[in-house]
């Protein structure tokens, strides 16, 4: 039986992540306040988007926050699969289904959103296909946009430096949706749904 990936919430030897060494703990409270210094970080820049683009899974949650922040309810998605563990990574990222309409947002101003710039390559990746390419997601439709990028951690190895940031750490970073381990089914057969 092939477990979920949990992002590194527990260790081999099942300590739980936050307790590990080498670590920078994210609370859901660091996290609001990190995703409204963020957002302030955009404001002030004078550049304000008029679409946000989530970078999933870990880009969710930031680009949400920020979404309301900024007051922007335009938003999208872009499926990139890069980590299949903690430290463990496919060669290059990949791009995955369900494709984002991008029909409606020829030169428009696009923040591109994730969770952290680790190596970068994902947000890499990204960014350039927009610069390069314009968004063209279902390799039909091409349009131009201009775009930024926003991250709450960058690592010092990326390989791209994010137009908006939040902080700097080498360490590896338990976000408060992932520190925990994945759900699993309960014993307890005659749970009630609520």
């Amino acid at each position: 039986m092939t477990l979920p990936f949990d992002d590194g919430a527990t260790t081999a030897d099942g300590r739980p992540a936050d307790l590990q060494p080498d670590r920078e703990t994210l609370t859901w409270q660091g996290f609001g306040d990190a995703s409204r210094a963020l957002t302030q970080s955009i404001v002030d820049s004078g550049w304000m988007p008029e679409l946000i683009v989530a970078i999933a899974r870990g880009g969710l949650l930031p680009a949400g926050a920020i979404s309301y922040a900024i007051g922007v309810k335009a938003m999208g998605t872009m499926n990139v699969e890069f980590y299949t563990g903690v430290g463990q990574t496919l060669t290059e990222p990949q791009l995955l289904p369900p494709l984002m309409d991008v029909s409606a947002m020829d030169g428009k101003r696009v923040l591109v959103v994730d969770d952290v710039a680790d190596s970068g390559s994902t947000l890499k990746m990204v960014m350039d296909m927009i610069n390069a390419h314009g968004l063209s997601l279902d390799g039909h439709t091409a349009v131009k946009a201009e775009a930024r990028s926003a991250v709450i951690y960058k690592k010092p190895r990326s390989v791209i430096k994010p137009d908006y940031m939040w902080r700097e750490t080498d360490k590896w970073i338990n976000f408060p949706w992932s520190t925990l381990p994945v759900i699993q089914r309960s014993q307890d057969n005659d749970t009630k749904r609520v």
